[in-house]
């Protein structure tokens, strides 16, 4: 494996800690419930839902964590202000995990974030995201509530290559007049995390997991990305999955393996229902790396690590 040359920061987010040189920290994993068309959701709207299922599932997640010593995140999806509150309530007072607001609708996510506030959980809250569609009312609210902790969507859809993504941090884009990472720190963002926007394969993929390293490289904040996006958007593994599911689930696990081995610090992995598939698979690469670091560079994993729990 590989340490990066320039300082890499950690951030904590609730008890969890997220960034640093391969081998320091262990990769977070977040898996996405109430997410659109998830099936155990009757009314998105009303946040309507079967409770035991999703029960299950954020105890199943917590349960892969403890057993391989990946920290776990839990991002709630929401298409309204009523069942995004319905849905923190609910995982918070199942698990202490760090949960991301997420939402299609800026200002359902805003609704989102002052729900967190109001009920005394913004240390555990990250903001899904601040990007380059940010809306003027989206961005007041964000410097008014001053909030720690956002991913930064590194989309620039007039430039999928590196350079386009770079651009988005550093410079700013179609109505974005700054980049993010300044506008971030103007809204009160000091904990960015920097998400590489993973788009399908054969329109940046590619050059979305590379950024990956590069941008552990240039800036040394935290990084990852949702990367199995890839794989499910794929057209020819989507008609493939009709004639073998379990070749579709093998390429949507075996993806995270691709962004962590560029030194991904946290993984976006889809479905919370993939929870006992993708944090072995996490774990082993986890395992690797901090091996590699602990002989090569004597960089040594901290006790809950998978390197420590696992070997």
């Amino acid at each position: 494996m590989f340490v990066f040359e320039k300082e890499q920061l950690i951030h904590t987010i609730g008890d969890v800690k997220i960034g640093g040189n391969p081998g320091e920290t262990s990769t977070v994993l977040a898996g996405t419930i109430f997410y659109g068309g998830h099936k155990i959701v009757t009314d998105p709207k009303k946040g309507v839902f079967d409770t035991t299922i999703a029960a299950s599932l954020v105890h199943k997640q917590d349960e892969m964590s403890t057993i391989t010593g990946n920290p776990a995140l839990v991002q709630i999806f929401s298409e309204s202000e009523k069942a995004l509150k319905i849905y923190i309530d609910f995982v918070t007072d199942l698990t202490d995990a760090p949960f991301l607001i997420d939402s299609t609708d800026p200002m359902v996510r805003i609704a989102g974030l002052r729900y967190a506030e109001e009920i005394g959980l913004l240390d555990r809250a990250i903001y899904n995201s601040l990007n380059v569609s940010a809306t003027e009312d989206e961005i007041d609210a964000l410097r008014e509530i001053q909030h720690e902790c956002a991913l930064l969507l590194a989309f620039n859809p007039q430039d999928p290559s590196i350079a386009g993504r770079r651009a988005i941090l550093e410079e700013g884009a179609l109505t974005l007049k700054k980049g993010l990472l300044d506008l971030a720190t103007e809204l009160g963002i000091i904990k960015p995390l920097i998400d590489t926007a993973v788009t399908a394969v054969g329109a940046g993929a590619g050059s979305a997991a590379a950024f990956t390293f590069v941008s552990k490289t240039v800036y040394g904040h935290p990084t990852g990305s949702g990367v199995h996006n890839a794989p499910s958007s794929w057209p020819w593994l989507r008609k493939f999955k009709k004639v073998n599911r379990e070749s579709f689930l093998t390429a949507d696990a075996a993806s995270n393996l691709i962004v962590q081995m560029m030194g991904a610090d946290f993984v976006l992995y889809g479905p919370i229902e993939n929870a006992e598939r993708v944090f072995p698979v996490i774990a082993m690469g986890d395992v690797f790396a901090a091996e590699s670091s602990d002989l090569e560079f004597g960089v040594a994993p901290p006790d809950d690590h998978p390197y420590k729990k696992l070997i």
